[in-house]
């Protein structure tokens, strides 16, 4: 399948998560948002900021869960979608399976994966992703850095809320295109 070449799509998740490690019993990880964006190569411009809120089937959010993202159960109850239809939405209409997507670092790609497997769902990208952590590392010298970290040794500030997913994507498509103006556009290309 052909991959677009003129964009990618920055995708930044937010899951069920506790104080505590392993989860309390019957609980597990679960995307309750998805925050995405767009940046354009051909215009070097970040846009289409969105967030997708999720409603958890098997997990509950904790009171850290939400003092760490803000996202709260009433939130996600009342404004909240099925995770089958934010796949659906991804696929309709943000064409993510003929778009390479980026993310910081793989956590995102790995629970998509685990939850369409989990919910017997089509995984709705497509091969093409780019672990943005790694290449930030790679063409800065900064391994494992945080994203927080990574705007500023970029000289950005962050914008918005951290820990949420619309923010946070808004904030990785800054430094997805930091990286494009600082070393080129096939840093991207050569992911497509």
């Amino acid at each position: 399948m052909a991959i677009r070449k003129d964009r990618v799509l920055i995708v930044d998740i937010e899951a069920t998560c506790w104080d505590v490690k392993p989860p309390p019993a019957g609980q597990q990880s679960e995307i309750i948002e998805i925050g995405l964006c767009f940046y354009d190569l051909n215009q070097d411009h970040v846009y289409g900021k969105r967030s997708i809120l999720v409603k958890p089937v098997v997990s509950e959010i904790s009171e850290f869960c939400t003092s760490l993202t803000s996202i709260t159960s009433q939130q996600v109850e009342q404004d909240g979608i099925e995770f089958e239809e934010a796949c659906s939405m991804l696929v309709e209409e943000y064409l993510a399976r003929k778009t390479l997507w980026a993310s910081w670092g793989s956590f995102d790609r790995k629970l998509f994966r685990k939850q369409c497997r989990r919910m017997g769902l089509s995984y709705p990208f497509g091969d093409k992703h780019m672990n943005l952590r790694k290449v930030f590392g790679q063409l800065d010298g900064h391994r494992r850095v945080g994203m927080i970290e990574a705007l500023g040794i970029a000289g950005l500030e962050f914008r918005g809320r951290h820990h949420r997913g619309h923010d946070d994507a808004w904030n990785i498509a800054l430094l997805l295109q930091h990286l494009a103006r600082q070393h080129g556009l096939d840093v991207i290309r050569r992911h497509m």
